[in-house]
């Protein structure tokens, strides 16, 4: 019997803010995946291990959570004005699947740094000590992302002292800046689709009784719905294990994410959220309370302006996703929204939440022209680091 031999793809595994992902270089794919299909496809979900029906990725690089099931291709940029074009896939962990609808804010900090240990940047613009400012391209919902990344006797700064909860290690802080965020892409979106700041959501009544509930929703970042938590029985306290253990609980967040698609017109019918996981995202927030975080670290009402929980693919994250973050502050940002009336009220550029690993700091700057919202950027910092890094392997016929 021929047994076809494992191939071998130069690969970077590498951490950025609260995700890991697996990093390439475009031109290190095999031929047939340096373009969008089947075959490239078929080459991630093989790397991460996907689809595992143990949800354990035994045998892959992904870590059976949507905050370490991700890749990443990199290239010098088509775009004027930038260093590199940055793709995103978010792999399904219990199906054949590939989400390429939306971004990964944390993994945006590692497109940046990766950028300039790949080689993808001008050596001119790299400073032998200070910060390199990486202008990113990101391809999957045509974006500007700028990084900040510090610099070292010529080479990419990783450690540090900087501290980001939901991250064991300090590290070096990488600031990132979100251009003109919200979603006026594939999509065709404003940044509030509705065109309202709050609207009366319907849901199934196995949610509230009532059948409506009150949802911001918004495209800042990435597409994201709102909800207050204490509509929806919660303290906006709750750690993963209370949420994600509770089938009940997760099918009502489910229902909520996909009429909030459907009412911001990213899908058409309720079967399509099957094929459109990564987005929207569905959040529930509440005004200051003390808590403990899953590290046990003390988060006073004090220390914050709101409290917000987000799901991704399905379960509760368990810090917050970048891009999440960026609607976060956007829609605090602007008075009116369930995210500002959580954080006090009134105008603000910047706001600090309580996420299930401690506390998050995000700046928005938004302002209202002829009478609607838009914002012009969002930041926040992040760190980064190499994992491993070498070559990944999958079997020669596995895409």
């Amino acid at each position: 019997m021929v047994h076809t031999p494992q191939i071998r793809i130069p690969a970077t595994y590498l951490r950025g803010g609260t995700s890991k992902g697996v990093f390439f270089r475009l031109q290190d794919l095999p031929a047939r995946c340096q373009v969008p299909g089947p075959a490239r496809d078929k080459l991630f979900m093989r790397v991460i291990g996907s689809p595992d029906p143990y949800s354990a990725h035994t045998d892959g690089m992904g870590g059976a959570t949507s905050s370490t099931s991700k890749c990443v291709i990199l290239s010098k940029s088509q775009q004027p004005d930038h260093d590199v074009d940055y793709l995103y896939g978010q792999i399904s962990i219990d199906k054949a699947f590939v989400d390429w609808s939306g971004n990964c804010g944390n993994l945006s900090t590692g497109a940046g740094a990766f950028a300039i240990h790949a080689g993808l940047v001008d050596p001119a613009r790299i400073p032998d000590n200070g910060t390199c400012v990486v202008r990113i391209w990101q391809a999957n919902i045509g974006k500007t992302i700028i990084a900040q990344v510090p610099v070292s006797n010529g080479q990419v700064q990783e450690t540090g002292d900087f501290e980001l909860d939901g991250v064991t290690f300090p590290a070096a802080e990488i600031v990132l800046e979100f251009l003109d965020p919200s979603d006026d892409g594939e999509d065709g979106g404003a940044l509030f689709p509705t065109g309202n700041l709050i609207d009366e959501l319907e849901v199934p009544d196995f949610v509230v009784k009532s059948g409506t509930l009150k949802a911001t929703m918004i495209a800042a970042g990435i597409p994201t719905v709102f909800v207050n938590a204490e509509d929806i029985g919660y303290e906006g306290t709750e750690l993963r294990d209370a949420i994600n253990g509770d089938p009940e609980a997760l099918a009502r967040l489910e229902a909520i994410r996909v009429a909030g698609a459907l009412r911001m017109g990213l899908i058409k019918t309720a079967a399509e959220a099957a094929t459109r996981q990564h987005t929207p995202k569905v959040a529930f927030v509440a005004k200051p309370k003390d808590y403990l975080s899953a590290s046990g670290k003390q988060v006073k009402a004090g220390d914050v302006d709101l409290l917000v929980r987000a799901l991704s693919m399905g379960k509760l994250h368990h810090a917050m996703m970048g891009t999440c973050a960026v609607a976060i502050g956007t829609a605090a940002a602007i008075p009116g929204t369930l995210v500002n009336i959580a954080a006090g009220g009134g105008e603000r550029e910047a706001v600090r939440f309580g996420h299930p690993s401690g506390t998050l700091r995000v700046g928005a700057q938004a302002r209202q022209v002829d009478g609607d919202w838009t914002v012009t950027k969002a930041v926040m910092s992040r760190s980064a680091r190499i994992l491993m890094e070498g070559w990944v392997r999958v079997p020669g016929d596995a895409f």
